[in-house]
C-alpha cells in the first residue's frame, strides 16, 4: 500500500509562507507521479502541483510563481514550499500519488492515493 503522510499545515498571515510534506517510501516516490491537491469548503478539489517521475513540475495557474513542488527520494519526502500566501489558498491540502500523468491531476481528475490532508488556513 502507499504510504502518504502530510504535517506543515498550520495558520499564516497574507503574504507569509509555509512548507508543506508528505511522508512517503522510495518506491513511491521512484514509481509514482506525486502531487498536491487542495479542496475548500464549499468548492471542487483542485490540482495545485505535480511533480512527474522524470521531474517534470506543472503547477496551477492561480499558484504559478508563488509554489514549489520538490521531493527528496533518499529521505523520501515530497513537499510543497508556498509563498506570498493569498486567503484563497486557504484549504485542505492532500499529496496524491499517481500512475496517471501529471495532466489528469491538474485537470481535475482523481488520484489512485492520497493522504489524510492538512490545513493551510491563510487571514490578516
Amino acid at each position: 500500500q502507499v504510504r502518504l503522510v502530510e504535517s506543515g499545515g498550520g495558520s499564516m498571515q497574507i503574504g507569509g509562507s509555509l512548507r508543506l510534506s508528505c511522508a512517503t517510501s522510495r518506491h513511491t516516490t521512484t514509481t509514482y507521479h506525486m502531487g498536491w491537491f487542495r479542496q475548500a469548503p464549499g468548492k471542487q478539489h483542485e490540482g495545485v502541483a505535480c511533480l512527474a517521475n522524470d521531474g517534470t513540475t506543472f503547477y496551477a495557474d492561480s499558484v504559478k510563481g508563488r509554489f514549489t513542488i520538490s521531493k527528496d527520494d533518499a529521505n523520501p519526502t515530497l513537499y510543497l514550499q508556498m509563498n506570498s500566501l493569498k486567503p484563497e489558498d486557504t484549504a485542505m491540502y492532500y499529496c496524491t500519488a499517481e500512475l496517471s500523468p501529471c495532466g489528469w491531476m491538474m485537470g481535475g481528475g482523481a488520484s489512485s492515493y492520497w493522504g489524510q490532508g492538512t490545513q493551510v488556513t491563510v487571514s490578516s
